[in-house]
């Protein structure tokens, strides 16, 4: 009885995690991924996501300047993005040395190096990122419902400093702009929206 139901409680547990790995359909990527770009943009949106062997290919050749990115499968819950096309090259390049094994610390000071020593380039201008999520309970993967999702905006301004900008580098009140890793080739305005009540 007891080697029964622990045979029983292995194959749960196997089929539990091959089920949160499930890698959804390109349209409910595309449909979930999209939910990150403004509303105006997201019909020409370019869409980079999984195929069926989780490979991460596009999706969607887009026609505008967003570039949105479908959830990653592995991971819990719903998290996508969308950015400006300026900034691919460093999203890019962080996703490739994730890929590859590289941890996000590693991946911060190979990115730091390149683009001080002309390797990879910044955007010149503000660029924006999006970023929309939603906690595992409320994300059903196959339909791509979700409920209660949350989207917060970052603005990269490479090298800005609170003294450049006139921005605090901590929130003072929730929603309130404020710089992130000011001086340095990451420094961006994160606007985090005060959560509903």
């Amino acid at each position: 009885m007891k080697t029964g139901f622990l045979t029983f409680s292995i194959l749960l547990l196997c089929f539990i995690s091959l089920a949160q790995n499930v890698i959804p359909s390109a349209a409910i990527q595309i449909q979930t991924a999209v939910l990150a770009a403004p509303a105006d943009k997201r019909d020409k949106a370019t869409v980079l996501g999984y195929n069926a062997k989780g490979e991460f290919v596009k999706l969607r050749k887009g026609t505008n300047e967003i570039i949105c990115l479908a959830d990653d499968p592995k991971v819990n819950g719903l998290s996508v993005a969308a950015y400006h096309q300026d900034l691919d090259p460093f999203m890019k390049r962080g996703r490739d040395l994730r890929f590859s094994g590289k941890s996000s610390k590693e991946a911060t000071d190979l990115r730091d190096k390149e683009v001080k020593t002309g390797k990879l380039l910044m955007p010149k201008q503000p660029t924006t990122l999006y970023v929309y999520t939603a906690k595992a309970e409320n994300y059903e993967a196959s339909t791509g419902t979700i409920k209660d999702g949350f989207l917060r905006y970052v603005i990269y301004v490479p090298y800005a400093t609170a003294e450049s900008t006139g921005l605090p580098t901590k929130p003072d009140v929730p929603g309130m702009p404020w710089l992130m890793d000011p001086g340095s080739h990451r420094a961006h305005i994160m606007i985090t929206p005060a959560p509903k009540n």
